[in-house]
């Protein structure tokens, strides 16, 4: 095994409703590593992806698929099973903080409060039953989103009772399990952790403000929808305090190398929201925002995780 990666293997596309989202994410990625200097191949998730693994010596993956198999884990564990040492979080971890019905119950730290149900419950059961229920345990406004989606797909705020009905179908569209939360009023901001082998540290929060008050699919990946501002207009102690937040959910889902998590600044204070261990790396992203704010290089940051992990090997390790 030489002390360098031949070859990293940039993973976008996939089947999920990410996909355009994805292979955005992977050309800037593989340009930034070409860029410095890294042998690079741009492959989808398809019946040739192991033999091309197979065939690729001191080959690295980074992943930078959304949604679905590409941040739920599984993906991870195939690649664990093939030996190939890849860039981000282990499967099971990637499990824990994808899937926003167990994510959000699992961390100690200041977050909505959160009911999850699934579709069969809501036909069985009926709306009018649980509209009412809802809204007596959880108030008004509400937030209601697919447990397994990014992206914002499927997410709807929900002021009154009576559109709680058509949210929760909104949310189904994506997957059989949708989530209900408080909706957290406040500033909304992100805020990047990566490690590359000094231990987790934050980047600069990154500031959300949607032109149409709502950061949704099209706010996020439409240039000119959404004012973004790096670092976030927060006081010292704020700022601190978001930094914590992320450092912490990093490290109590037992995250590694890169994780982003969003944020609402409330009149409490820092309120988690989600975390994602495969983030945009679009022209309108917020990591590269971060990376840049840090006064760092995006290139250089993305090669470094990459020389991490390819001198950590394949993983087979379970947590």
């Amino acid at each position: 095994m030489s002390s360098q990666p031949g070859t990293v293997v940039v993973l976008a596309g996939g089947l999920s409703h990410e996909r355009d989202v994805s292979l955005r994410s992977g050309r800037r990625v593989a340009q930034a590593l070409r860029d410095q200097g890294l042998s690079v191949i741009e492959a989808d998730v398809t019946r040739g992806l192991a033999d091309l693994l197979a065939s690729t010596p001191d080959a690295v993956v980074f992943p930078v698929l959304h949604g679905g198999d590409g941040e739920d884990g599984s993906l991870r564990e195939v690649l664990d099973l093939f030996g190939v040492p890849y860039v981000g979080s282990t499967g099971p971890a990637s499990q824990r903080a994808f899937d926003k019905s167990i994510c959000t119950p699992l961390l100690e730290v200041s977050k909505p409060a959160q009911v999850a149900l699934p579709n069969s419950v809501f036909r069985e059961l009926g709306a009018q039953a649980l509209v009412a229920a809802l809204v007596e345990r959880l108030g008004l406004p509400l937030m209601v989103k697919p447990n397994r989606s990014g992206s914002a797909l499927g997410c709807t705020k929900v002021s009154v009772a009576e559109a709680l009905p058509a949210a929760m179908v909104a949310a189904y569209a994506y997957g059989e399990m949708a989530v209900i939360e408080q909706f957290i009023e406040g500033t909304e901001v992100a805020v990047t952790v990566v490690d590359t082998g000094d231990g987790p540290r934050a980047l600069p929060a990154v500031e959300i403000r949607p032109r149409s008050g709502v950061y949704d699919y099209t706010a996020r990946y439409t240039a000119g929808e959404t004012r973004f501002i790096c670092p976030a207009e927060l006081d010292d102690e704020v700022a601190r305090a978001c930094a914590e937040l992320a450092l912490r959910v990093h490290d109590q889902l037992g995250l590694r190398d890169l994780s982003r998590t969003d944020i609402i600044v409330g009149a409490d204070g820092p309120v988690f929201i989600e975390t994602n261990v495969s983030p945009g790396m679009t022209e309108t992203s917020l990591v590269p925002l971060a990376v840049e704010a840090a006064g760092e290089d995006f290139g250089r940051l993305c090669a470094a995780l990459v020389r991490q992990a390819y001198r950590r090997g394949p993983s087979g390790v379970r947590g």
